[in-house]
Formats: C-alpha cells, sequence, structure tokens
C-alpha cells in the first residue's frame, strides 16, 4: 500500500506548487456540497459511477497527508442518488507515521426542482469514525490530531445546492454528535526526546469536541463537450468553539478556533467519453482559523482523480 501512496505521491507533487490548501471535515465533498458537479439538460441518462482519488495536502506544520478515496455513486430512481466514501488515509511528519482505512461517508440526495435552467439538491448523510482518533508514536506517546487518520466522531451532514449550466451555489452543515477519543496533552510529551518548542506548535486535543460547521460554495463553471472546469470559493465558518479536557481534567473551551477559514478552488477536467473521465481539483488558502485541535487546516492541496460511469 505504501508503495502505491508513494508513487502517486511523486505525480501530486509535480502539481502541488500550483495550489495552496483547503480544508474541511469531509462535507464539502458530500452530495449536493460537491465542486464541479455534472450538468447536462440534453443527456437525461443517469448513470452509476465509480471514482478513485488521490490527494495529498501540506499542513502548517511537518506532517503531509495522503490520502487514497474510492467513491460510488448509485442512482434510485430520477431524482434519487446514494454516495458511498471509503478512504485509506496516511499521514508522514516530524513525530511520525500513521496510515489505516479514514472514516466512511454516507450521503443521500434528491432532487427537488429542475427546470431547463436549473436544478435544486438536497442531501442528508453522515460521517462513520473508523477509529477513536487515538493512535499512538513510535514511543507510545499520544499523536496531535494532524497525525489522526479518523476524526473520532460521528457526524451529521446536510446541504442543499442550486446548479446551471454557469453556476453552482451550495451551503451545508456538518454537526459533530460526540467527543472523539484523543489524549494529546503536551504534559504527556515533557518526557520525550521531541523538542518541546516543536510540541506547543500544536493544539491540545484530549476528548476533542469539535465545533459545528457551515459551509457555502460559489463556484463558475466552464463546461465544453469534452473539457471543463470551474473556479469558485469555499468559506467555511466554526460556529463554536472547539472544546477539550486540560491537564488537570476540566472541560475548556480552546479560543481561536472559531470564525471563518476560506479557500480559493479550481477544477480541470477531461471526459475521455460518455463513460470515463479525470479531473484535477487545486485549492488555495486564504484565511485560516488561528488554531485546529481538530488538524484540519491545510497549506497546499491537490487531488486527482479518475471516475467510471456505468
Amino acid at each position: 500500500m505504501r508503495l502505491v501512496f508513494w508513487g502517486l505521491a511523486l505525480l501530486i507533487t509535480n502539481l502541488d506548487v500550483l495550489a495552496q490548501g483547503c480544508s474541511d471535515a469531509g462535507f464539502c465533498t458530500m452530495g449536493a456540497m460537491k465542486p464541479d458537479q455534472p450538468y447536462n439538460k440534453r443527456a437525461q441518462l443517469k448513470l452509476r459511477s465509480f471514482d478513485i482519488s488521490f490527494y495529498r495536502g501540506t499542513t502548517t506544520l511537518t506532517p503531509i497527508v495522503y490520502v487514497a478515496n474510492a467513491e460510488f455513486n448509485f442512482t434510485l430512481g430520477n431524482k434519487n442518488s446514494f454516495q458511498l466514501k471509503l478512504p485509506y488515509q496516511f499521514v508522514r511528519g516530524k513525530l511520525g507515521e500513521t496510515g489505516t482505512i479514514s472514516d466512511i461517508s454516507l450521503c443521500f440526495t434528491r432532487n427537488i426542482f429542475s427546470s431547463d435552467r436549473f436544478d435544486i439538491n438536497f442531501s442528508v448523510g453522515g460521517k462513520l469514525p473508523s477509529n477513536n482518533s487515538n493512535l499512538l508514536s513510535a514511543e507510545g506517546l499520544p499523536l496531535p490530531m494532524y497525525y489522526q487518520t479518523s476524526l473520532g466522531t460521528y457526524d451529521f451532514i446536510s446541504g442543499v445546492s442550486l446548479i446551471s449550466r454557469q453556476w453552482l451555489l451550495a451551503t451545508g452543515i456538518q454537526i459533530p454528535l460526540n467527543r472523539n477519543g484523543n489524549e494529546f496533552l503536551w504534559k504527556t510529551w515533557e518526557a520525550s526526546s521531541e523538542d518541546q518548542d516543536y510540541i506547543l506548535k500544536y493544539s491540545q486535543a484530549n476528548d476533542l469536541m469539535r465545533g459545528t460547521d457551515v459551509m457555502f460554495r460559489v463556484e463558475r463553471n466552464f463546461r465544453f463537450a469534452r473539457f471543463n472546469s470551474s473556479l469558485g470559493l469555499l468559506p467555511i465558518w466554526r460556529l463554536n468553539s472547539d472544546e477539550i479536557t486540560n491537564a488537570i481534567g476540566n472541560r475548556v473551551k480552546v479560543a481561536s478556533t472559531t470564525g471563518l477559514a476560506l479557500s480559493a478552488i479550481a477544477t480541470f477536467g477531461f471526459n475521455f467519453n460518455v463513460r470515463s473521465s479525470m479531473r484535477l481539483l487545486l485549492g488555495h488558502k486564504i484565511v485560516q482559523r488561528e488554531k485546529s485541535p481538530d488538524g484540519l487546516t491545510r497549506n497546499f492541496v491537490s487531488s486527482i482523480g479518475y471516475s467510471y460511469r456505468f
């Protein structure tokens, strides 16, 4: 598996210099909230699809995050569809390496309005944790959330989008339903051989309860016979502060974890034929929150994927 990751990483690295960061907990690529959605009133036939993609993201510290994702989309009648995402995540940084199956995403989408000019779609779904987000270092110490392959929470997700030939407008919400099992505190690393100044750069995340996120996507699409591209903005608001259990056992709100994270997103796609296509996604972080106990902040992001419809 690691040979596959590093082989694909060589390809992504050549593209990565073009983009800087996009971070979210996954709901911005689910159902009605996805970027660069297809829109073709001439072709009413809706097909099932299988997508495979490879993602590379550098963080604000040393960890580099790689994700190989398999995505299945099934149509259920003329108005309904179901999405399943199965990711494998690998992280490498100064404090160690981790790699496991990541959180599973499930999403149901229904077309609630359709006309000759635009469609309105509604999605509801969730994310299921693959572990309790407390993977350990080689020394047996709890790793920060940057190194975790799961957010460790059950999340409720919902959203709505308006899509036309030229524009995509979408909004969504993600609500964590529980604390995770992460145990990273600065004091647990005091006896380690690591540079303590470096350890202090990671936000503590013991028993982390993430705040609620709301996103809004505005995207301009350029569609041609075989080629399509899009440019857009993706603001995400953290409505309430993250909470942790501190070193003396008290529940506390983490300062500077609310507010706006803003990214610019560009996609480039090519259709080989009616069944298969490829897409490149690049992101640039414009605004980010000061602290990220959840480890979701990215400086550079790029993703390349292949889709087969059947």
